[in-house]
């Protein structure tokens, strides 16, 4: 499946339990950013997919770009500027 987001908005592979994707949540939506969540532990194939990104971690949030692009858990700067980009 293509988790790659539209222009100007990102998709952000989270689980609940996850301080680190609260706070980026939190943030994107104080900025007005958009994105689309995705639970690791709920949809199958994705937890796999995020570690293939990380070195075999499955690390979150991990945050795909329009342009596919990811980075792993970017600073709200840091998604603003590579989606103006």
């Amino acid at each position: 499946m293509d988790y790659t987001p539209e222009a100007g908005s990102i998709t952000m592979f989270s689980t609940t339990w996850c301080g680190y994707c609260r706070r980026l949540k939190s943030q994107l939506a104080a900025q007005g950013i958009g994105y689309t969540e995705i639970n690791i532990e709920e949809v199958e194939g994705t937890a796999d997919l995020v570690a293939s990104l990380n070195g075999g971690n499955q690390t979150v949030p991990t945050v795909i770009f329009p342009d596919g692009s990811t980075a792993t858990n970017p600073s709200v700067a840091e998604v603003r500027a590579r989606i103006s980009a």
